[in-house]
């Protein structure tokens, strides 16, 4: 695809956006031209610059039915403009591998061919890549590697060796291998990567450069081949049926949904103590417009621009503006757009400690968030417990806090009024709670059991009933329901909600902004647009009373609207006649989900991976689309459909889906992407491939139009800029701080039993290298202290071998209920894990409104990471008190 280069003032290029077909006469009237991005087809008499079929503007709208598919027909596109241009120019290139430079890193400029289209200076993506990673050939300007064995250049194996301490010649040999296995196995390379990448600050970085090396050797859609995502097990394989129960959506539709890692950053106030701002990551390179900017103004952007949820949605309770509207006789989404430009009403993400923006009740469902996943658990233990905590860090000073977001003196601790914890074990969280629900475990409850990682469903089966006052999930939220639905006899009872809803994924909402650019309602006459420049304004009627009710029958919606899952439109009301075969219906005529078993049925008989008439409805809506062949790949399991009887016996294989991207046809074994290279479906991008460059504003920004090496936060650099000491007193030692997954408790809920303890030191451990911990004169088994602005942990000391120098690990999951003593640092109680972690926003996480970078749940927005943490570790007093 060609990229359009912008010129600086020194006479070079940056790399811009994709031209597209809007800035092309010939091709400037097709619909959705600003989202149809053009190549150089080099298949005729003379290149021509066209459309190819499959981008996201063929994905919406009427007139790109049966154009949304990969087939090129006689289309031969120039991967380089090389033999093609007689012109070349040199491209500005952000690197960040010079430590002096910090994380703005510095500028790499390299050459690359180009030509002139309808007065745009343009080159390909393949070339800015191949510049970029220091693939130079004979004319081309700026600064080359000489050979292999260049450490200085960015791009050489020597320069990687510098780097990572791999040699160059085992980089050379494993590249080598790699390339030459997939050549020979028609792409059976694979990558497994797990929370090892996932977990660090610029994860998504590191990712794209995994997935171009596979792309690149033609390892995607391969089985055997690609990449494996080990991380977590957090989507069911019917995740339609799981979704639409799960939210409601049979009743209401759009769902309320939050992203948590910004929800939690606001509300647990990190964002007063925010080491670095937007402005220290933006790269040398980029444009320059992040001065002055700060993470928590990019979050209040984001939000305001639709681009990211923020819940509370407003300053004022959404009933109430329902109320409002109607008193002065306006509609409510007009009355809302008038009294935000007005600035009348504010969106609550600019002024989170506003006690009208608290959350207030918190609902733990087998969430051990405050003894467990809570990163920087010392801030929740301040501002949303108001209980004792381990911060030292300052607030932010004035020079540096955020703009977009009022900033209260006195920052509120104890924001939540209720914590409510249903499990089965006595965690950290249940003990920091108010009221604890026992739960049923696994072996005393009907559910299904399924993850996106396993080709089958299986359930679980009582042995018994649950154990005293405990409850299975099913009846619990049942229970609360009609609580509720009865208090709302007396205090709510039908009313009008108002929802404002990000600019989702695989919706026409990623046509909403083209290239990546927003007129900004909140500073300029541009007047607020629901589901343009700002959230949708959902109006939702809620009858409260009815909450009960809701919960144990399947609404109407599913029959009326059918279901949607990545953009696939699935009519419904044969599937709800299935069901209601099964689950019977009410005297109302809806369908009966008042059992456990029943609501399980409900979530398999909505999915294709478990109802075969839905695959084949999904795959059918696909061939429309695509003029693909498409149904075949589902057409065994066409007239079957797993109930929760057919999986109790054992785990029972699922069906090809359009839900997923692999063929499970004949047995095969699920393989992502395969249905995208096998049967020309494109991937879900602007592009409609799998992108190399992002060309979005933020993301150049930023500098990651192109994958790039990114190393961790220059976390020591920022401390020493805010003066920061670490609390405690003697000879210390400061070490990279990992937590990976516990080897003793992450796969056993019950790490505490005997048997468990045995296999462990029974508390808290540090691992930490021979070589530093000599430095302290710690041996195996001392007693230690990490501490760093954020809290203290105190732990035994495992010291071996195996770690290297500069770097500890704490195994993350070991709630503070084991052998904790006092810290000597802080006088309280030693913390868990998250007491040296925080929740750090990377501003190019939170892009919405554009193509594939647009808000899904659990699926696009905003990560935790913990590992580009520092700590300072000290020999404490072997003398320990409880």
């Amino acid at each position: 695809f060609l990229i359009e280069l912008d010129p600086t003032s020194d006479g070079s290029f940056r790399p811009g956006k994709f031209l597209t077909a809007e800035a092309l006469p010939d091709l400037m009237h097709q619909p959705n031209s600003a989202f149809k991005p053009v190549l150089l087809d080099t298949g005729g008499a003379k290149p021509r610059v066209v459309v190819p079929p499959g981008t996201i503007g063929d994905r919406w709208g009427e007139a790109g039915i049966g154009h949304w598919n990969l087939d090129l027909g006689d289309i031969m596109p120039a991967l380089s403009l090389d033999g093609l241009a007689s012109a070349t120019c040199s491209v500005q290139l952000p690197r960040f591998d010079q430590p002096d430079h910090g994380d703005a890193g510095g500028v790499l400029r390299r050459g690359v061919p180009v030509m002139d289209v309808a007065g745009h200076t343009v080159t390909t993506v393949f070339d800015l890549l191949l510049a970029a990673y220091g693939v130079g050939r004979p004319g081309l300007p700026g600064d080359w590697p000489e050979s292999f064995d260049d450490p200085t250049e960015v791009g050489t194996p020597a320069w990687a060796a510098r780097i990572t301490g791999v040699s160059a010649s085992q980089i050379i040999d494993v590249a080598r291998q790699f390339a030459r296995n997939a050549e020979e196995t028609g792409g059976r390379s694979m990558i497994i990567l797990g929370a090892g990448t996932n977990h660090w600050f610029h994860s998504d970085s590191i990712y794209r450069t995994f997935i171009t090396l596979l792309t690149l050797c033609g390892c995607q859609g391969v089985n055997g081949g690609g990449w494996a995502h080990y991380v977590g097990q957090e989507k069911a394989r019917p995740i339609t049926g799981q979704q639409h129960i799960g939210f409601a959506l049979d009743w209401a539709r759009p769902p309320r949904h939050m992203a948590g890692t910004s929800f939690w950053y606001l509300h647990s106030d990190q964002w007063r103590y925010d080491l670095f701002g937007a402005d220290d990551l933006a790269a040398t390179a980029g444009p320059g417009a992040a001065a002055g900017s700060s993470l928590a103004d990019r979050l209040a952007q984001a939000v305001r621009w639709g681009w990211t949820p923020g819940h509370p949605g407003f300053n004022r309770n959404p009933l109430d503006l329902a109320d409002e509207a109607q008193a002065v006789g306006q509609p409510l989404t007009a009355y809302v757009v008038d009294q935000l430009k007005a600035k009348k009403l504010r969106l609550a993400v600019e002024d989170p400690d506003d006690p009208s923006n608290f959350p207030r009740v918190l609902t733990l469902w087998r969430a051990n968030l405050l003894g467990n996943t809570a990163k920087g658990s010392e801030y929740f233990l301040r501002h949303l417990l108001g209980t004792d905590d381990a911060v030292t860090a300052p607030e932010l000073p004035p020079e540096r806090r955020p703009r977009e977001l009022v900033w209260r003196e006195d920052a509120p601790q104890g924001k939540l009024d209720l914590i409510t914890t249903v499990d089965f074990r006595m965690t950290g969280s249940a003990l920091l709670s108010d009221i604890v629900l026992p739960a049923a475990t696994w072996y005393e409850k009907s559910d299904i059991s399924t993850t996106d990682m396993h080709p089958f469903v299986h359930t679980f089966n009582p042995a018994i009933a649950p154990p005293f006052e405990a409850r299975a999930d099913f009846q619990v939220f049942n229970d609360l329901a009609d609580r509720v639905s009865d208090l709302a006899k007396t205090h709510l009872g039908t009313r009008t909600d108002l929802s404002p809803i990000p600019l989702l994924t695989d919706t026409p909402d990623e046509l909403a902004q083209p290239h990546g650019t927003v007129d900004d309602w909140a500073t300029s006459a541009v007047t607020p647009q629901p589901g343009r420049n700002c959230p949708k304004l959902v109006p939702v009627e809620r009858d409260y009373t009815q909450i009960g009710y809701k919960m144990r029958h399947l609404g109407p919606l599913i029959a009326e609207l059918g279901t949607t899952t990545k953009g696939v439109q699935v009519p419904g009301a044969g599937l709800v006649e299935g069901l209601a075969v099964t689950n019977g219906r009410d005297s109302l005529g809806n369908v009966e989900l008042d059992t456990d078993i029943k609501l399980a049925d409900a979530i398999l008989a909505l999915s294709g991976t478990t109802n075969g008439q839905a695959s084949q409805l999904g795959f059918q809506a696909l061939e429309t689309r695509t003029g693909q062949t498409l149904a075949d790949l589902s057409e065994e399991d066409a007239h079957r459909r797993i109930t929760f009887g057919d999986a109790a016996p054992g785990p029972t294989p699922v069906f090809t889906s359009p839900e997923w991207s692999g063929s499970e046809k004949d047995g095969r074994r699920y393989s992502p992407f395969t249905i995208n290279v096998e049967r020309l479906r494109p991937w879900s991008t602007l592009t409609g491939r799998q992108q190399f460059y992002i060309d979005h504003d933020w993301m150049a920004e930023f500098g990651e139009q192109l994958p790039v090496f990114r190393p961790p936060l220059d976390m020591i650099s920022y401390r020493e800029r805010a003066h920061l000491i670490d609390p405690g007193e003697g000879p210390g030692v400061t070490v990279r701080y990992l937590t990976p997954h516990d080897k003793w408790a992450i796969h056993s809920s019950y790490g505490d039993n005997p048997y468990m303890l045995s296999l462990s030191r029974g508390g808290p451990t540090i691992w930490m290298s021979p070589v530093d911990a000599a430095a302290i004169e710690v041996a195996d088994n001392d007693w230690v202290e990490a501490v760093n602005p954020h809290g203290v942990v105190v732990a035994r000391a495992i010291v071996s071998h195996r770690m290297p120098s500069g770097t500890v690990y704490m195994y993350h999951a070991k709630d503070r209920t084991i052998d904790v003593p006092v810290a000597e640092a802080s006088g309280g109680r030693g913390g868990i894990h998250n007491a040296l972690t925080r929740i750090y926003l990377k501003p190019t996480h939170l892009i919405g409104g554009y193509a594939q970078l647009s808000y899904g749940f659990n699926y696009y927005g905003p990560t935790g990471n913990q590992r580009d943490e520092v700590t300072t570790i000290r020999r404490r007093s072997q003398e320990v008190t409880y």
